[in-house]
């Protein structure tokens, strides 16, 4: 199990878990910069939240809080992909330096998209999508979550070749979190293999999504004597249920996991190699 960590960097105002934080370009800069020495391999760095509800952003105020991100990351040598659904972002930032683009998506949004991916030659995730974010839980009607998930994905996969772009460079998502309701996204995370064995590496991202909060309910208030440690935070609690579904993600053979906590995610994948006899890991460095 050899698994990519990807930290995000939310560059906006209203993303559901820490938005306004990283609104600012030189808090963002220092946020990826914190990321990459906490362990994570890729950047991903987003102008346009995707949390339920939300609206749509227009291209050049996104462009205008992600680009100087993305520049000033990539020349301090980071691995960055563009959290974007418009095309014209996509060419701007691998102008700027970025090497995939991460589409939630999947070049639905935007027609331009898979077309503007294949005149360069950087990587594209293609997330499962049924809509816009403002309506998305309208259309999370399945007959089996797991196959039409499959099935959505391999027509997106199958567009992007006839749009130019070779297998080698497409990744796709199953979009947890993305018109799928609570129990809709454990069958698809139970059901990764077959995502998998479609044949292009595979991107998850649970990161602190409310159908892990669902699923742990809130815990019971106590009273806690000023000597004891106060009981974990609901983000905590979400860092550690992600921390362990993106180790089962490693494990049912995702190629990344996408997270905010790249710390915790970083022990945790730790734990699961060295359990597994990998001893790529060292106690002394933590490296791999």
């Amino acid at each position: 199990m050899s698994t990519v960590i990807m930290g995000i960097v939310n560059v906006t105002p209203d993303s559901f878990s820490d938005g306004g934080r990283y609104l600012d370009v030189d808090a963002a800069i220092a946020h990826g910069l914190r990321l990459r020495a906490e362990g994570a391999d890729l950047l991903d760095v987003g102008g346009e939240s995707t949390r339920p509800g939300s609206e749509r952003v227009d291209p050049a105020l996104e462009q205008e809080r992600v680009l100087p991100v993305v520049r000033a990351l990539a020349r301090e040598g980071a691995v960055v992909s563009i959290d974007t659904m418009n095309a014209s972002t996509a060419l701007a930032a691998i102008g700027a330096g970025a090497r995939i683009v991460n589409d939630v998506s999947g070049g639905l949004a935007d027609a331009g998209m898979l077309a503007a991916v294949a005149s360069t030659d950087a990587d594209i995730a293609l997330g499962h999508w049924r809509g816009p974010s403002a309506d998305m839980y309208a259309r999370a009607e399945y007959d089996d979550v797991v196959r039409d998930v499959v099935g959505e994905l391999t027509d997106r996969v199958a567009a992007a070749a006839a749009a130019g772009i070779p297998p080698a460079r497409v990744i796709v998502d199953p979009g947890i979190g993305f018109g799928k309701r609570g129990a809709q996204n454990w069958d698809v995370l139970r059901g990764l293999p077959r995502l998998v064995a479609l044949g292009p590496r595979v991107l998850v991202g649970t990161s602190r999504k409310r159908f892990l909060e669902d699923a742990l309910g809130t815990a019971t208030p106590v009273s806690t004597p000023p000597t004891v440690a106060a009981p974990r935070s609901g983000q905590e609690r979400r860092d550690l249920a992600t921390a362990v579904t993106s180790v089962l993600a490693a494990q049912a053979g995702a190629w990344a996991v996408r997270v905010h906590d790249v710390s915790t995610t970083l022990d945790a994948l730790r734990v699961a190699q060295l359990w597994q006899g990998d001893a790529r890991w060292t106690s002394q460095t933590g490296s791999r």
